[in-house]
């Protein structure tokens, strides 16, 4: 038994999955078709599982051998081509734990991202704006579909808000570790002094709910209102009232959505998010969570931050809860975060 196989707990999984066939085996379980359809659901998710490591197990075997080959012979020709393997073995078991660790109920859904600047005006609102174009770029890396629900541009620079959908596999679960509080300092382009800003902004992820999910939304508890749309978007968009907003009147949950020129459309998706968001407190709720959840009870301010980035007098991006840094700031505002949420995954 080599070290991955301990990690992964192959034997624990292999026997779990002979569980579920045995239940599968019964009649009386499928009288019940939810309760199968999740059994199912399981035992394809753990089957593919064993599938894939027991395939870089092999990969793994042939490294070796190959390796001790060169150790015995002159295998320089093959040296080159030997280590590109090991990368490439080792991008594959990293991708394989990251997904053995996201077994969220909802980690496989899409994700519905909101940003939200602090105090500060313009230079919180400039961050806001670099936050979603980070999001963004990293949405697109990974061939994601981006939908953009709202953007409410600020007077001068940046944004006041913005909500978008991002949609993939396991969106959700790896996009969980970025919620909180990001601080940015640097020397800020609006001072003429030149002088060093702090700012901060909110980064909220809720899981897209899928239709199936039970979460009742009255008509009596929401008001909806129409506006025109806030900035570019061509001469229909600015002449109708197009855009929707939706209070939810008892959790005072406030989305909009302006991007499509239908009203009905963006009325849909309004709605969407808001039940996103409902099941997101609802989740958090039976955890017994909803205290240390973003947004409740921290303030968008110094001393709630989850990772800070620093521009100066020096250069580097730290995460507060797993102590992972990088100097090359550049890259991961050009979308490269994904070391900052494996870290993150391999802490929870």
């Amino acid at each position: 038994m080599n070290l991955y196989e301990v990690i992964f707990d192959i034997p624990a999984l292999k026997k779990e999955i002979e569980e579920i066939s045995q239940n599968l085996a019964l009649n009386e379980i499928w009288s019940s078709p939810q309760k199968t359809n999740e059994l199912l659901k399981k035992k394809s998710k753990l089957s593919d599982l064993v599938l894939h490591f027991e395939n870089l197990s092999k990969k793994l075997m042939y490294l070796e051998e190959s390796i001790s080959i060169l150790e015995e012979e002159s295998g320089e020709l093959f040296l080159k081509d030997i280590q590109s393997e090991i990368t490439n073995l080792r991008n594959e078991i990293d991708s394989l734990e990251i997904e053995y660790l996201l077994s969220g109920e909802m980690d496989k859904n899409n994700a519905i991202l909101t940003i939200h600047p602090g105090a500060g005006g313009v230079e919180s609102q400039d961050w806001a704006q670099m936050l979603l174009r980070m999001y963004l770029k990293w949405s697109e890396m990974h061939g994601f579909k981006i939908t953009i629900a709202e953007i409410q541009p600020g007077e001068e620079a940046g944004i006041k808000s913005a909500t978008i959908s991002i949609s993939g596999p396991f969106a959700y679960g790896l996009l969980k570790s970025e919620v909180g509080v990001h601080r940015l300092v640097r020397i800020s382009p609006f001072d003429a002094g030149k002088r060093r800003h702090t700012s901060f902004a909110a980064v909220l992820v809720y899981p897209e709910v899928e239709d199936n999910i039970d979460i009742l939304i009255k008509d009596d508890d929401i008001k909806i209102d129409t506006f025109r749309a806030s900035g570019a978007g061509g001469q229909h968009v600015n002449k109708t009232s197009s855009a929707v907003r939706i209070t939810h009147i008892p959790t005072g949950i406030i989305v909009s959505c302006q991007n499509e020129r239908s009203q009905h459309k963006n009325k849909a998706i309004a709605l969407k998010i808001l039940k996103s968001r409902l099941y997101d407190i609802k989740l958090k709720e039976k955890e017994k969570k909803l205290e240390g959840f973003i947004g409740d009870k921290k303030g968008i301010s110094w001393g709630s931050q989850i990772r800070s980035y620093i521009l100066q007098p020096y250069r580097i991006v730290k995460d507060h809860r797993t102590n992972y840094e990088t100097s090359n700031v550049d890259s991961v505002l050009d979308g490269n975060i994904d070391d900052f949420i494996k870290a993150f995954l391999k802490k929870k």
